[in-house]
């Protein structure tokens, strides 16, 4: 018997033994620094966080020396795509070349640049179904990598942005239906969100209207009914998912908003009435300021995109930021999102820097990127702050964020889920 309990006792001391000596505590709630704490993580969560820095009481405790540095969570990325790396022609191309497999070896460097980063969560908005595959291997330990709430494939409608047939020639293009994302009525909705369910998607996207980076014309007309995008939060919401609606025109943000989407992402080219609507309804704004930049930028170099994507990327892409100031200015709510994907992945802290540029302060965008992301999820017990009984997603940077908000891009201490990844 006293073998038993000694063995358990081991068990308990190495469950536990993880003490953090932070300088500073960054209260994403209150935006306030505390001093000189000890933070002690057992298993994957933070067990209790002490005054002073804490003396350990055992050989094996590990203690992480962030004396001088500030100590935040790990922050989530509301918006990316994991499965690709932003690129010019090649990236049009490697849909032809590309098998699953290569797509899923990609993925995974990409998932472990995004951890480094500090961003130990993202919600993961449209792939072909990687992206599922992926978020299993992370939480599994066979990759590292962020906590990822996906989408898997995005539903979209007959040549819609999300089409995945848009731009093949005749021989190349098939009747894609409800199973590949793409939808045509009530019914099609119905059976899309079950698919995305069935296949192990956490949420649901849809794009309500025409998108930047698809071979298409037009980038900002509706691309759903009222009707088929009420029907798909509908049933969304009756297999516990909510709905994320890519708009970038104003008539099919409205009907997406008014339909009972959770967020709208983009919204670069969004009315008063629109705005006005999403203060009432707290349907939230993910803005992917750093997208919408870097493809305007990217399309002024001569065969960088494909011709079609030129006029929509310039004419889309310089909107977004004005649109996401006035947004804020009218009181609508913004989620932190990048989508990291469109523009290099590893850079998701950029956007702190084009919200500072607009005057959102940095208290409101991190906690935009952490509490209010993680009342989203559905996870405000567990994500967003450092807290009793919170999992162990724990950052460090150089300076207090408030005081400059790129120390966020220079992230020297990743844990997650009570591993430390970067030291």
């Amino acid at each position: 018997m006293r073998i038993i309990l000694l063995l358990l006792s081991v068990l308990t001391v190495s469950a536990q033994d993880i003490y953090i000596h932070a300088g500073k505590i960054y209260d994403t709630n209150s935006g306030k620094l505390s001093s000189k704490k000890t933070i002690i993580i057992s298993d994957n969560k933070i067990k209790s966080i002490e005054n002073g820095y804490k003396e350990a009481s055992d050989v094996d405790i590990k203690i992480y020396d962030l004396k001088s540095k500030v100590v935040m969570p790990g922050l989530i990325d509301f918006h990316v795509h994991i499965e690709g790396e932003s690129g010019g022609p090649e990236r049009y191309i490697s849909r032809f070349q590309d098998n699953k497999a290569d797509v899923a070896f990609k993925s995974s460097v990409i998932a472990k640049k995004t951890l480094m980063a500090g961003f130990t969560t993202v919600r993961d908005v449209g792939g072909s179904g990687v992206n599922i595959s992926l978020r299993n291997a992370i939480n599994s330990g066979v990759v590292p990598g962020p906590r990822i709430f996906t989408s898997g494939k995005t539903i979209a409608t007959t040549g819609g942005h999300g089409d995945r047939t848009n731009g093949l020639r005749d021989d190349f293009v098939d009747d894609p239906g409800p199973e590949q994302g793409v939808v045509n009525s009530i019914a099609d909705a119905r059976k899309a969100v079950r698919y995305r369910y069935k296949n192990g998607a956490d949420l649901i996207k849809i794009t309500a209207t025409g998108g930047v980076m698809s071979l298409a014309k037009n980038g900002q007309n509706p691309q759903f009914t009222e009707e088929v995008i009420r029907e798909i939060v509908k049933t969304a919401d009756d297999y516990g998912m909510h709905v994320a609606a890519h708009a970038h025109g104003d008539e099919g943000m409205f009907r997406a908003v008014n339909a009972g989407v959770t967020t709208i992402e983009h919204g670069s080219i969004m009315a008063d009435r629109t705005m006005r609507l999403m203060k009432e309804k707290q349907t939230y704004l993910v803005p992917t300021i750093s997208a919408g930049e870097h493809v305007a930028k990217m399309a002024r170099i001569p065969g960088y995109y494909p011709e079609i994507i030129i006029p929509k990327a310039i004419e889309v892409g310089v909107q977004n930021k004005a649109t996401t100031k006035k947004a804020f200015q009218m009181g609508v709510p913004i989620a932190f999102g990048t989508d990291a994907g469109v523009y290099p992945h590893g850079d998701n802290a950029g956007e702190f820097l084009y919200m500072d540029e607009i005057g959102i302060p940095a208290e409101y965008s991190i906690k935009s990127a952490t509490i209010t992301n993680a009342k989203l999820l559905n996870m405000e017990n567990m994500l967003g702050q450092i807290k009793k009984g919170f999992y162990a997603d724990i950052i460090a940077v150089h300076k207090s964020p408030t005081d400059d908000i790129s120390t966020l891009k220079d992230v020297i201490f990743v844990m997650k889920n009570g591993k430390v990844y970067k030291n």
